[in-house]
């Protein structure tokens, strides 16, 4: 059963989160990877710790992860485990609440299973396909919204362009963002750069099964498992207002895709 299966993913991602915790008390090595990404041992001893416990659930998924040498042999698999064993590493290492444990199933390209534990902010959000999206055990929904300004986005800061919009708290990790997104607790998460799909599997099932409405930074429906393993972007929204968002970054969008063209 789904749900089984989900308590059983649910009880792994716990027990990293929880390691996570204890080993930031013990004090780790960090460094830079290429392109100046914070790494640390805890992401590389969670990471381990999730493919083993995940692969003894699930032998047959591939795996697909931040912290692991990529095997393209996942192309051919009917599932994979989609995984970031710290998504917002830069809040891990501040000794900030804002980072989570991210594991998504993905099956044929889409996720069908999601669990985000965010044990510095004592949250655990999980999703089933078609089932619903939950907190703590409580389902949850994305706000009503029919208008873009007023619309609350996760950022430090927002830029003039988008003056009618409000900025609200900003964890590290865009999972947790989107989380926000999915809790009716913002109303737009918006990226314009190619992203990776370990930050953003099982946060964007969790919206999607919470009502949101999730594409790329184009409007165009995202994919996972794929050769590169990335996306242009990520776009969340309540559906009321999904398409005034697309419109509005659209310009943006196409400028960012173009210099970032793969």
């Amino acid at each position: 059963m789904p749900e089984a299966l989900l308590d059983r993913v649910k009880a792994v991602a716990a027990d990293a989160g929880a390691m996570a915790q204890a080993r930031a008390r013990q004090g780790y090595r960090r460094w830079e990877k290429a392109g100046g990404e914070p790494v640390c041992e805890v992401d590389l001893a969670v990471d381990a710790m999730l493919r083993e416990q995940l692969e003894a659930i699930d032998p047959d998924a591939a795996w697909l992860s931040e912290e692991s040498v990529d095997d393209k042999t996942r192309l051919a698999a009917d599932r994979v485990w989609v995984v970031d064993p710290i998504d917002g590493t830069r809040d891990f290492l501040r000794g900030r609440p804002g980072w989570a444990v991210s594991i998504a199933l993905v099956e044929h390209g889409r996720p069908v299973l999601a669990v985000l534990d965010a044990a510095a902010r004592g949250e655990c959000w999980t999703a089933l396909a078609g089932r619903g999206a939950w907190r703590n055990g409580v389902p949850i929904h994305v706000a009503e919204r029919s208008q873009l300004a007023g619309a609350r986005v996760p950022a430090d800061q927002l830029p003039r362009r988008d003056a009618d919009l409000v900025a609200v708290a900003k964890p590290n990790s865009i999972a947790l963002r989107i989380a926000m997104v999915a809790a009716g607790e913002a109303d737009l998460v918006a990226t314009l750069r190619w992203g990776h799909e370990w930050d953003i599997a099982a946060a964007v099932l969790i919206a999607s099964e919470a009502g949101g409405t999730v594409s790329d930074a184009l409007g165009a429906p995202l994919a996972f498992n794929t050769a590169m393993a990335e996306a242009f972007g990520v776009l969340v929204t309540p559906p009321g207002i999904h398409d005034a968002a697309v419109a509005r970054l659209a310009a943006y969008a196409a400028i960012a895709e173009r210099v970032g063209a793969r």
